[in-house]
């Protein structure tokens, strides 16, 4: 069933993030903390939409106004049908993230990939350009991660339990090869990203702990639990661990810029981050 859209008083924009399942997702916090730092008048939900419905509640969004929408799993790649233009970013990754009305217009963007980035140069102290990175997971969040890194000028291979599809995501970001999961222990990367949902739901990492190499930046997508088993199994091998915090941290900043044209209050974001993961539900 398509979610209904709530009424906003005049002057009032509504915006929000679409996914299926709805689950715990901090992004309506982080939003709503930045509207109210920044005195905007906006309100910002989130909408359970299954995939065989995104089409039909696009529609109704358009219809009603809404000025903005967070894009997140299953709908990151399918989204880029049913909008006007598409970022560049958006185009080159082959998924978006955001959905920003310009007049009658729907504009797609991705704002993942320079989440990834941010996270890891300014909270991982990351040098990227010239350095050994790998990408697990073959889905839209290893697009962005994928295609973020090759800009920055780091050498990408993609790892995938599939890997015709580890194969496939190399070639569209620009990364110099792939392969499956038990080929990270040769690699000895200097940057391991996780974008693969392992960890979310269970105590289980998508590699075996030995695959890590010391003295690497390891980067877990997932950022609940804070720990996962991938991070824990990082800094036990003497390996930097950085959880998925500040990654969506960013990405969310970025989408608020799009829309306001501002800068984002990025520490008021982050707290917001920080106390939605203590509030139930």
């Amino acid at each position: 069933m398509i979610p209904e859209l709530p009424e906003t008083p005049p002057g009032v924009a509504l915006c929000g993030i679409v996914l299926h399942p709805a689950g715990h997702t901090r992004s309506p916090a982080m939003h709503r903390a930045a509207f109210a730092a920044c005195g905007i008048a906006a309100r910002y939900e989130a909408f359970d939409v299954p995939a065989d419905e995104l089409a039909a509640f696009v529609a109704r969004a358009r219809a009603a106004g809404v000025r903005q929408l967070a894009v997140s799993i299953p709908h990151k790649e399918a989204i880029l049908a049913l909008v006007d233009d598409a970022s560049e970013e958006a185009r080159a990754i082959g998924a978006a993230n955001t959905v920003t009305r310009r007049g009658e217009r729907l504009e797609a963007a991705n704002t993942d990939w320079l989440g990834a980035v941010r996270a890891l140069e300014e909270r991982g102290g990351a040098k990227l350009a010239g350095a050994r990175a790998v990408v697990l997971g073959a889905g839209g969040t290893a697009r962005a991660v994928g295609f973020g890194l090759a800009r920055r000028g780091a050498r990408v291979t993609v790892l995938n339990r599939t890997v015709a599809r580890a194969e496939a995501v190399a070639a569209d970001v620009g990364a110099e090869g792939a392969g499956p999961l038990e080929a990270l222990a040769a690699l000895e990367p200097e940057i391991l990203v996780n974008t693969t949902s392992v960890g979310l739901a269970s105590d289980a990492s998508p590699v075996p702990a030995p695959a890590i190499p010391p003295g690497s930046l390891v980067m877990d997508a997932v950022y609940e639990p804070e720990r996962t088993r991938l991070l824990r199994d990082a800094a036990a091998r003497g390996a930097r661990p950085l959880g998925g915090k500040w990654m969506l941290v960013f990405q969310d900043a970025e989408q608020f810029r799009l829309w306001t044209g501002r800068e984002a209050p990025v520490d008021e974001m982050a707290r917001a981050f920080d106390e939605a993961g203590r509030s139930p539900g």
